[in-house]
């Protein structure tokens, strides 16, 4: 039993810890939630205790069958439902779920929509406020005392520089 133990699993192109839970390693990977892989257990008969290095090839990939058709799972548990493209109810992992949310948003910056100036802009999309709490990473406009004085210095020996030159 313990030869059969793999540290490392590949499921739908993510490297999962074996010593996870099913239903904690499946929520590793990028667009599954805890319902989603709670059900994606139920659907497969599988105890969502159970180690992942310990399971068969043949129920890894029942799980990712499962993964990426879905069908015997309710629609209200999917990712994407009423696509914008197809009109359907589908569900999306990893690679395809970032591009699929960048296509979104080159989509609501093309038709000029209101989140999609929000986006082109840097600011909050979803209505939080714009008073302080968005700012992180940028600069604002509010200068430390040291960096006041550094700009100063610096502004000093330009013009230091620019009045050698004219004489």
């Amino acid at each position: 039993m313990a030869d059969d133990f793999k540290v490392l699993v590949r499921i739908s192109n993510t490297d999962v810890s074996g010593n996870l839970s099913i239903a904690r390693a499946l929520r590793k990977i990028k667009g599954v939630s805890y319902m989603f892989s709670n059900a994606i257990c139920k659907v497969n008969d599988l105890d969502e205790n159970q180690k992942v290095g310990l399971l068969k090839d043949d129920q890894i990939k029942k799980i990712e069958s499962t993964l990426s058709n879905p069908s015997n799972i309710p629609s209200w548990l999917f990712n994407r439902r009423k696509d914008y493209d197809t009109g359907n109810d589908i569900h999306i992992t990893t690679a395809q779920l970032k591009l699929r949310k960048e296509s979104d948003i080159k989509t609501m910056q093309k038709i000029k929509s209101y989140k999609g100036f929000r986006h082109q802009w840097g600011l909050p999309v979803r209505g939080q406020r714009t008073r302080a709490h968005f700012r992180s990473g940028k600069s604002v406009g509010v200068m430390k005392k040291a960096i006041k004085a550094a700009a100063a210095s610096g502004k000093k020996d330009r013009e230091e520089k620019k009045g050698k030159e004219k004489k």
